[in-house]
């Protein structure tokens, strides 16, 4: 094994592993080939924090068995990071957790999130009921997506969280920037939404502000990079290639850490 313990990559909302679709798509790939033992977590894609927590550590618990270690690496995108933070803080994980780095986590929540549920209510229920009952389908066991929505709203302050576990947990954080609504189409419309309410630059989703935890890193890539670019979903060729090196050198960096 290359790296003292092995890495996790936890997901977000909207994406998950489910038969021949990946939540990092060729990611967890990348990584295994070049030594790193790397797993996709099994949280439901639009289960709560509390839901996916346990979920996380069972399976950690599993790995950890597996591998005779006592720890993992968690790299975390999106809400993901939010169920890393809990499980850590709340599940009695922080002994088994070297480091963990968040990716375009909205660790003080979305104004996307928080104006969705302003919406009518005939809507939001609409919307509620077509959401779990679809990934329902698509393999999640407790799909709540009112609940996740009401869990991203719109924070105006955050204590240092890493305070609690600083002494046994790294923690570090990265954003993306995306430039222009025509760099992805995927994110081009929630662009404009972001920056209009967040009143600062953004990945599509979530504002830079909103990213930044423990040891914020910056941008994880010289480019501009949409929140879903990050996890190689939809991303053109010419981005491929920054992406797989920044996660390549993330777990370089880790792993030179003695993690």
């Amino acid at each position: 094994m290359k790296s003292k313990y092995p890495f996790i990559l936890v997901h977000g909302i909207m994406i998950k592993d489910y038969k021949f679709l990946k939540a990092f798509c060729r990611i967890e790939h990348v990584l295994r080939e070049a030594g790193y033992p790397t797993f996709t977590s099994l949280t439901d894609a639009f289960g709560t924090i509390e839901y996916n927590a346990e979920v996380l550590k069972h399976q950690i618990e599993v790995i950890m068995k597996e591998y005779n270690v006592d720890k993992v690496n968690l790299i975390a995108h999106s809400k993901g990071g939010l169920d890393c933070k809990y499980m850590i803080q709340h599940l009695n994980m922080e002994d088994h957790v070297a480091s963990l780095t968040t990716l375009c986590t909205p660790h003080l929540g979305s104004e996307i999130a928080t104006n969705i549920l302003k919406l009518p209510k005939p809507i939001i229920k609409l919307m509620e009921f077509s959401l779990n009952t679809t990934y329902k389908i698509f393999g999640d066991h407790k799909p709540d997506c009112l609940t996740v929505a009401k869990q991203l709203v719109k924070k105006q302050h955050i204590e240092d969280e890493t305070i609690h576990f600083s002494n046994k947990v790294y923690c570090q954080s990265y954003s993306t920037t995306m430039d222009k609504s025509s760099d992805d189409f995927v994110m081009g419309i929630p662009l404009k939404f972001s920056v209009h309410f967040e009143k600062d630059t953004s990945d599509g989703l979530v504002s830079k502000h909103s990213t930044k935890f423990g040891h914020y890193k910056g941008d994880a890539i010289d480019d501009s990079i949409s929140h879903t670019e990050i996890v190689d979903f939809m991303v053109k060729k010419s981005k491929k290639e920054k992406i797989y090196a920044f996660y390549l050198d993330l777990c370089d960096e880790l792993t030179e850490r003695g993690f």
